[in-house]
């Protein structure tokens, strides 16, 4: 594989990174920590500059592009610490429906996610977590041509907010995995208290939903697969977020460090600080270059592509782990203070660790899909 961007590539990089920048400082996220009130920024851009429409094929009057582009375009709105439904949207409820939906239930849901019309999300989590496939905490049954869902599913991005959802749910035939796409008042939402609360998360609670055949995605029993495709796509989306806000807790540890004096020195100049600094460094170029190989195996359909998604989390994962730890210690008191951003940024990274499986769980199914 061919790890160099191309030069369109790297200017889709900097627009977006231009943008966000004037767009969505991190004020504010702060500004809907203390607020609770939803930001129309950065999604309102990401509408009209067509970030929505990233990955939705053309004919659906998308760009057409991959999931490249969606890593670079999903790293800088981690890097802006960035609120909104555009990661739900585009890495979870977008993959579904083109993992499953038909002709028609693609020109009629990604149609308006690339026009902005609609903000989705993903429900397949249960009350212990994500499970593969998902656990019967949530159940389908037909009922004639249609399908009624009853139970919750946990954990879900934006659940409370988004327009539309892509519901995994256990049903008793096939593979056991039934996927619908239901309104957002099909189902009772329930915000959760998060640690990161620049981003919601919800339980959702259906009771005898009734779900009309126009929202049954693919053939109930036959999900699992589409599924598996979807949970990559968000996976691998997540993780390179994650290292987009370590990379600007990097940055703004650094520049403390040029700046913080001891000893009438800066404390960048003790080679003990350096030799941490090295270590973050590292970190993030090793989360970064996992995260870039897991989505060309993604644009490619390489084979591979489950285990680079489990690998790219788990880096992402060390490396958050890393930063967090030492950006707080090398910004000494100042750092667990409400009034400096480094806590926002810690919150957000140590959040989204534990969504579509921990560093630790991903590891483990390394180990399985090698045999270990």
């Amino acid at each position: 594989m061919d790890f160099d961007l191309t030069e369109e590539q790297e200017q889709l990089r900097a627009s977006v990174r231009a943008v966000l920048e004037r767009e969505s400082p991190r004020a504010r996220a702060r500004e809907v920590v203390e607020t609770g009130a939803p930001a129309k920024q950065p999604w309102q851009s990401a509408v009209d500059l067509g970030w929505t429409a990233i990955n939705v094929p053309e004919r659906f009057g998308g760009l057409g592009l991959g999931a490249i582009e969606v890593a670079l375009v999903v790293e800088e709105h981690g890097r802006a610490l960035a609120p909104g439904p555009y990661l739900a949207t585009v890495s979870q409820f977008a993959p579904a429906l083109r993992a499953a939906g038909s002709e028609a239930q693609q020109e009629r849901f990604l149609g308006a996610v690339a026009s902005g019309d609609i903000a989705g999300t993903l429900a397949v989590a249960g009350p212990a977590g994500l499970r593969q496939p998902p656990d019967a905490s949530l159940r389908a049954r037909p009922d004639g041509e249609a399908w009624i869902l009853d139970g919750v599913r946990n954990f879900v991005v934006d659940g409370d907010c988004a327009d539309e959802i892509a519901v995994a749910a256990s049903v008793d035939c096939g593979d056991g995995v039934g996927l619908f796409v239901a309104p957002r008042d099909a189902a009772r939402s329930e915000r959760l208290a998060s640690l990161d609360a620049t981003r919601s998360l919800a339980t959702l609670h259906f009771e005898a939903a009734r779900i009309e055949p126009d929202r049954v995605l693919g053939e109930p029993g036959r999900g699992a697969e589409a599924l598996r495709r979807t949970l990559e796509e968000a996976t691998v989306a997540l993780a390179t977020e994650i290292t987009g806000t370590c990379q600007t807790l990097f940055d703004a540890t650094l520049d403390y460090a040029k700046h913080r004096e001891q000893f009438g020195r800066p404390i960048g100049s003790f080679q003990a600080i350096q030799h941490r600094f090295a270590d973050m460094f590292i970190a993030i170029e090793k989360a970064r270059a996992t995260c870039l190989f897991a989505a060309m195996t993604l644009a490619e359909d390489d084979p591979r592509r489950g285990l680079a998604a489990s690998m790219a989390k788990v880096a992402a994962g060390d490396g958050q782990r890393l930063l967090a730890k030492e950006a707080i210690q090398i910004h000494g008191g100042i750092g667990y203070t409400w009034e400096h951003d480094v806590h926002l940024l810690v919150k957000r990274i140590k959040a989204g660790d534990a969504l579509f499986g921990t560093a630790a769980e991903h590891r483990a199914r390394i180990a399985e899909r090698l045999g270990l």
